[in-house]
């Protein structure tokens, strides 16, 4: 058991009095003594009760305490029953050697506060260390290879009560026992390992979510082709690796336990490189189909390709699907080319790609990701068109527009769940930006999607803020210009037309700025645009004809009205 947990027992009277950041020190037994050296009776990690009947004066403190420190106790406490107040002499003393010091009520019995930490101590201990020889067993002969991670999962619930899920970097779940988690939960759960994993604290991290503490132990991925642990890194484990969430506070555990929640997540690890091995047969097609994408190969080169890859990659599907291309880029500053920021990239694109309300981690299997330089590329292929429904069988073509249309990704919906947790993973330093193609229907078009995926995402490249994405359907739209106009430029241009306005709006409170947003917005309909201010028309009129005055422009023209546009645009 841990100090702190001696503090949460109203029963035990204890009252701390020094010692606040040390009270995650294991109890490993229980002392009462009098002694002025009990040095030899102790081999560490004990809470030392005292009546003080060792101290005659000021000056025996310090001796005392510095003989417990160095013989590695947890804490003192000191009764109050023989002086009263505890000396303010051994206060400082605890304090001086980082020696936690508990007061004990002198209504409280020293026998009381022994009986309650031997009872837990022995406990935890045998019920732990029996699981760690039988559980260790089990785990190894009907584990991950027998059943996946939830085998292992189902035994921490039904033998030792602790309920736990295996989550991705960005919160999905892969496995778990019982219970579902939440999607919110675990989306806030990965956001706050990963920013703890990003401060270089070891595991487990401790996380509270909606009142319910939760212990989040990092599940490293140590499979062929990874580096070793101590060389890999930080950057690219944070935005790859698994993490197993324990509904339970693991700050009060002993050693054993934790050994064997380290031991749960090297089995799962063992899993996780399985399955990885799986996904690089989808990994090395995808890489040749873009390699002959990217050399300018024929489109019967490319297509004959595919049809040779369309068993792994196209499982179940049958015909030939519409294509979608996704370019993902994660940028560190001072980084070396193409590590780690491709294959973070290539990880997180995989896990990015995946439908958020599906469970488990074989869900990714129609996912292809190459890495090309620094970006990764994805092929996605979009399920075959559904026949047409009675109704429109005369306009088979709008049908299967439609379809197409219902099943394509989009930039900001693929960003939607995952943009905070990895915001916290990429840390005040990484980006991550992602480009989406428009779907095209065979292999002639790959190179044009390809080009299409890249230029997109240099435009989310463009904007503000780590988690960035951008789709093919702002190529064709002035969105497209704005984030490459020079930041002197954008400046100069928005403060000619919008700085007389809030201006003054900020002496009168006139609300200018909003006034023309909402112009704009309803194109120019002063009916529309006043009943969406909840203002008479002749008030509209009045603000309009403000804006006009200070800024010397014309709102009924085209140009003018452009221009404000625009400014708005890019302030």
């Amino acid at each position: 058991m841990r100090l702190r947990a001696l503090l949460d027992t109203e029963a035990l009277g204890l009252r701390l009095l020094g010692g606040e950041d040390e009270l995650d020190r294991s109890v490993r037994g229980v002392m009462t003594t009098d002694l002025r050296d009990p040095s030899r009776y102790l081999s560490g990690g004990e809470l030392v009760l005292t009546g003080l009947a060792w101290r005659r004066d000021a000056s025996d403190s310090e001796p005392f305490v510095r003989l417990l420190t160095n013989a590695g106790v947890a804490g003192l406490a000191a009764g109050e029953a023989e002086l009263g107040d505890v000396p303010d002499d051994l206060v400082e003393a605890c304090l001086r050697n980082r020696l936690p010091l508990f007061a004990v009520n002198e209504t409280v019995a020293f026998a009381t506060i022994t009986e309650h930490v031997v009872r837990q101590v022995s406990g935890e201990r045998a019920g732990d260390l029996a699981a760690v020889v039988d559980r260790h067993r089990r785990l190894m002969t009907s584990g991950p290879a027998g059943g996946g991670p939830e085998v292992v999962l189902d035994l921490l619930t039904s033998d030792l009560d602790l309920r736990a899920w295996v989550l991705s970097p960005t919160g999905r779940q892969i496995a778990g026992a019982g219970d579902a988690l939440p999607p919110r939960v675990g989306a806030q759960l990965a956001g706050l390992h990963l920013a703890a994993t990003r401060t270089g604290r070891p595991g487990p991290h401790r996380a509270e979510v909606d009142g319910t503490a939760y212990s989040l132990f990092p599940i490293r991925n140590s499979g062929r082709g990874t580096l070793p642990a101590p060389a890999r890194d930080v950057r690219e484990s944070v935005l790859s690796d698994w993490l197993l969430a324990v509904a339970a506070d693991a700050g009060d555990w002993p050693e054993a336990r934790l050994d064997l929640l380290q031991g749960v997540t090297q089995l799962i690890a063992v899993e996780r490189d399985r399955r990885d091995a799986a996904r690089a047969v989808r990994r090395r097609l995808a890489q040749e189909v873009l390699e002959l994408v990217q050399t300018g190969a024929a489109p019967a080169e490319i297509a004959a390709r595919l049809r040779v890859a369309a068993p792994v990659l196209l499982p179940g599907l049958g015909t030939a699907p519409h294509w979608q291309v996704v370019v993902a880029r994660v940028e560190w500053p001072q980084e070396d080319t193409g590590q780690p920021g491709s294959r973070a990239a290539q990880a997180l694109l995989e896990e990015i790609l995946v439908d958020p309300a599906v469970t488990g981690s074989d869900s990714a299997d129609r996912i292809a990701v190459a890495y090309t330089g620094e970006e990764a590329v994805a092929l996605v292929p979009l399920t075959a068109l559904a026949s047409p429904r009675p109704e429109e069988a005369g306009a088979p073509e709008e049908s299967g527009a439609r379809e197409q249309q219902d099943a394509a990704l989009h930039a900001d919906a693929l960003l939607d769940t995952v943009r905070a947790p990895l915001s916290a993973g990429l840390g005040d330093d990484g980006r991550l930006t992602l480009g989406v193609s428009a779907a095209v229907h065979s292999a002639e078009g790959l190179r044009g999607a390809l080009e299409e995926a890249r230029h997109a995402r240099r435009v989310a490249a463009a904007r503000p803020g780590p988690v960035c994405a951008a789709g093919h359907h702002e190529l064709a739209s002035h969105v497209l210009l704005l984030p490459f106009v020079p930041d002197d430029v954008r400046r100069a241009f928005t403060a000619r037309l919008l700085d007389p306005l809030r201006d003054y709006d900020r002496r009168h409170r006139a609300e200018l700025i909003e006034t023309l947003e909402a112009f704009l917005d309803c194109d120019g309909s002063w009916t529309r645009c006043a009943a969406r201010l909840h203002l008479h028309v002749n008030t509209l009129r009045y603000r309009v004809g403000r804006i006009e005055q200070l800024t010397g422009r014309d709102l009924s023209r085209l140009e003018d009205k452009l221009d404000f546009f625009l400014a708005l645009r890019m302030s």
